[in-house]
């Protein structure tokens, strides 16, 4: 019977950490959307997600979307459509970011495809290589659980850029938010070992 008690007052005190822990990853996250967004930024960085297809996942669309919309009221901007070919996905998602820019009416002198990125990471440091030696301001695009860290991984690369926060598809959201918080603990935990 001790044991038992004992047992489940453990796992009672590591559930009751665990939700406390993602509560915290939760406001950090909450923090980095709710920042007021910069206007004229120099360049945008979309960071691409699945792409069914040819066709945006509904994440994927609504990065296309924010980007579109601040770039038509910032008509000096330039994006910079990140994402690499992945299984399943007939065109890379570079390229299905700029056909969605194109049909929003943004011009394509003011995207820069960048295709062989597989992750965040890879997302940010190709990008970087892209960006045109006199442009400074630059702002990451992403669904809003995603921006926190990838905020963190570009000032990592030594881009220190703001963030435009796109919308989570409602059915994504459960499934988003852990996954992120997932990545958010392997990202400290890798940060913290080398």
């Amino acid at each position: 019977m001790r044991k038992r008690n004992k047992f489940f007052m453990v796992l009672g005190v590591l559930t009751l950490s665990m939700i406390l822990y993602f509560a915290f990853l939760h406001s950090l996250i909450r923090d980095h959307t709710t920042i007021k967004v910069p206007l004229d930024a120099d360049y945008l960085i979309i960071l691409g997600a699945r792409v069914k297809g040819e066709i945006p996942s509904l994440s994927l669309q609504y990065r296309i979307d924010a980007a579109a919309d601040y770039m038509k009221n910032n008509k000096e901007t330039i994006a910079i459509a990140s994402g690499g070919q992945g299984p399943g996905e007939d065109i890379s998602e570079a390229e299905a970011i700029k056909a969605g820019l194109l049909a929003h009416g943004i011009s394509s002198n003011r995207i820069i495809l960048e295709d062989r990125s597989t992750d965040t990471v890879e997302n940010i440091r190709f990008s970087k290589k892209l960006i045109p030696d006199h442009l400074e301001t630059g702002l990451a695009v992403t669904n809003d659980f995603h921006l926190y860290r990838a905020k963190l991984i570009a000032k990592d690369q030594g881009l220190n850029l703001q963030g435009l926060p796109a919308e989570t598809p409602l059915v994504a959201i459960p499934k988003s938010y852990l996954r992120e918080y997932l990545a958010i603990t392997k990202y400290y935990l890798v940060t913290l070992f080398n």
